[in-house]
């Protein structure tokens, strides 16, 4: 039983394998087939994004496999083939993007921006806080006279409509 379980699921994966893609499209050389397909699995799919063009249906990634296989039989290198597509479709097509001033950047200036907010952040803590000057008595003289005047202003306001209230 065990090995029915077993053959059973060996000839799925076959199934699975052999369905990937069609065989007219394959390269007749088995060398140039497996490096044909070693390309897929560094190529992205511009359409699904985060795919490879070996595991994507798009339309898109069968013609990306049916150039990297023309390519790869006109005898050109695994670097050349690279090359070519990302002189066509930006470098945004590797999946694992060459290290240059422009990726690097990319990555850093998250970090950088948050390093500078807590250097910021922290001159900012250690700046002692000023506090106001207290107020001379002459200020506090003059508030407190405008403090008394403003409530005279509103207890008579208040008075005034009571008064109308009482009458109508």
């Amino acid at each position: 039983m065990k090995r029915l379980a077993a053959l059973a699921i060996a000839a799925a994966a076959l199934l699975c394998v052999g369905a990937g893609s069609d065989p007219a499209d394959r390269l007749h050389d088995p060398s140039q087939e497996a490096r044909a397909r070693h390309l897929f699995q560094a190529l992205r799919c511009v359409v699904c994004q985060n795919e490879s063009i070996d595991d994507s249906e798009a339309d898109l990634a069968q013609d990306l496999r049916r150039i990297v296989r023309q390519q790869v039989a006109q005898g050109r290198s695994d670097t050349q083939i690279k090359s070519f597509l990302v002189d066509r479709y930006g470098e945004f097509i590797l999946l694992e993007p060459r290290i240059s001033f422009g990726n690097a950047m990319l990555w850093l200036t998250p970090a950088l921006i948050v390093l500078a907010g807590g250097a910021l952040f922290g001159l900012r803590a250690r700046k002692p806080v000023r506090l106001e000057a207290a107020l001379t008595s002459e200020e506090e003289t003059r508030l407190r006279t405008l403090a008394t005047d403003q409530e005279a202003d509103t207890l008579q306001s208040k008075v005034g409509r009571t008064n109308q209230a009482g009458m109508t």
